[in-house]
C-alpha cells in the first residue's frame, strides 16, 4: 500500500487528497480533505486500517517522509488506546524521494489528475464527488501500474548508490 497526499487549488481555494493505492491489487482509495495536517493524516490512516482493510493483519504501508506522515499523529488524533490498536495493524517503510512504491501512487495520481481533475469544479462537494466516481471506476477496472523498473535498471539510474567493487589483486604470479 503506497501513501501519498497532494494538494489541490480549486476555483474558492484548495484541497489535499490522500492517495492510497495497493498495486498488486490494482485498487486505490483517495480521500480528500480541506487541508493536510497530521489529524487528518491520522484519520485518513484509520479509514485505511479500519475501512480500507478491516480484516487484515497487518498492513504494509510505503509513505514518503512529511513531517506529517509520522505515527505521533495517530497520539494527536486518538486516545492512547486507539492509536496504538491503528499502529499495531501497521508495518510502515519510508522511503526515499524517488521510492518506486511512492512513484507508483504519484502515477495514480497524475492519472487521476489527467482523467478527473483536469477542469475546474467549483467546490469541495463536487471534487469529492467527482474522485469519488474516478476511483470507483478504477478499482471496478482493476487498473494495476505495469512497473518495468528493474535492478538492471537501478543499477544504471542510481549508480552513485551502488559500490564499485574491484577485484583485489593478491600479488601472486602463477607464472
Amino acid at each position: 500500500m503506497a501513501f501519498l497526499h497532494f494538494r489541490l487549488k480549486q476555483d474558492n481555494g484548495t484541497a489535499n487528497l490522500f492517495m492510497m493505492f495497493e498495486p498488486l491489487g490494482g485498487q486505490r482509495h483517495v480521500i480528500v480533505t480541506e487541508r493536510r495536517t497530521a489529524v487528518d493524516y491520522a484519520h485518513a490512516i484509520q479509514n485505511l486500517v479500519d475501512v480500507q482493510y478491516p480484516d487484515a493483519k497487518k498492513i504494509m504501508l510505503v509513505q514518503d517522509n512529511l513531517n506529517t506522515h509520522k505515527l505521533a499523529s495517530l497520539y494527536e488524533a486518538f486516545p492512547p488506546e486507539e492509536a496504538r490498536r491503528l499502529i499495531e495493524k501497521l508495518e510502515v517503510h519510508f522511503t526515499p524521494k524517488h521510492g518506486s512504491c511512492l512513484n507508483m501512487a504519484e502515477t495514480e495520481l497524475g492519472i487521476l489528475g489527467r482523467q478527473c481533475l483536469d477542469r475546474r469544479l467549483p467546490d469541495r462537494p463536487k471534487l469529492t464527488t467527482e474522485v469519488a466516481a474516478w476511483e470507483r471506476d478504477r478499482n471496478e477496472m482493476e487498473c494495476q501500474i505495469d512497473w518495468q523498473f528493474t535492478t538492471a535498471d537501478a543499477r544504471i539510474k542510481l549508480k552513485r548508490l551502488y559500490p564499485v567493487i574491484k577485484p583485489v589483486n593478491s600479488g601472486r604470479s602463477d607464472h
